[in-house]
């Protein structure tokens, strides 16, 4: 009798724990990236101004701050990102600049698919008044230099192990946990070989999971369309590009007509 209640305990702490691993559900991430001046185009009154000019803001901050969660069903994930609109500075020089919200020149999105191993880029762009939608995937990648150590800790209810990996002239740490049942990093390029990771440090940006949640997710909503015109990423990469270009010449016809 003793033997058969300590099985009939085994089995409740197994279905105790799987139940703690949803197969459906959401991540929020709180993220914050430092700002590089250097990149951004500042327009005051039709006019680029770039660091160093007089007319250039000083009042700009050095991070921005923005939300990306993260919602996965079965073999699928969808990551959406939460992006500002684009400013633009107006005023006369060396007076206090107002600032205009003005939309997005897209919209875009990443599809994770477990069973592929691949991660979609998908960009929803205007074209003569309609919307057109193109896909470019890109196969799953393990860093180089990626270094395990022994320390733990908890993030949003999970053990993290921790890693630290060189990245872009700076070295990251990483914790991810293997008690989620599929593999995703928010920075592409630092995936673990199993896991997903929930807390990314370096000098330039943070990512930290708030919270991990099991919700019903029907898995048509995680997967992409299947109407996307299909491309290479530089294709997708160069439509980016046009697309912010277009949208930077529109913006400055509406300060210069302003």
């Amino acid at each position: 009798m003793k033997r058969f209640l300590l099985l009939l305990a085994s089995a409740g702490l197994c279905t105790a724990t799987a139940a703690q691993t949803p197969t459906a559900g959401r991540i929020q991430y709180e993220v914050a990236q430092r700002v590089d001046p250097s990149q951004m185009r500042i327009v005051i009154n039709g006019q680029q101004v770039k660091p160093g000019s007089p007319d250039f803001p000083t009042d700009l901050p050095d991070t921005r701050n923005f939300a990306l969660t993260l919602r996965f069903a079965g073999d699928y994930a969808k990551e959406e990102r939460e992006t500002g609109a684009v400013r633009v500075f107006a005023g006369a020089p060396g007076a206090v600049p107002q600032t205009t919200n003005l939309g997005r020149p897209f919209e875009e999105a990443a599809y994770v698919d477990q069973r592929n191993r691949t991660v979609a880029a998908v960009v929803s762009l205007p074209e003569g008044g309609a919307t057109k939608t193109y896909r470019a995937d890109t196969p799953f990648s393990q860093p180089s230099g990626w270094q395990e150590t022994t320390q733990t800790k908890k993030i949003a209810g999970y053990t993290c192990h921790k890693a630290t990996v060189p990245y872009q002239k700076d070295t990251y740490t990483v914790w991810y946990t293997t008690e989620l049942p599929f593999t995703y990093s928010p920075v592409r390029e630092l995936l673990p070989a199993r896991g997903v990771v929930l807390g990314l440090e370096s000098q330039r940006e943070q990512y930290r999971a708030t919270k991990v949640e099991a919700q019903p997710v029907a898995e048509a909503d995680v997967r992409p369309t299947a109407t996307a015109e299909v491309v290479t990423a530089a294709q997708l990469n160069d439509l980016r590009e046009k697309a912010r270009a277009n949208f930077r010449q529109r913006l400055m016809d509406r300060t210069l007509g302003n």
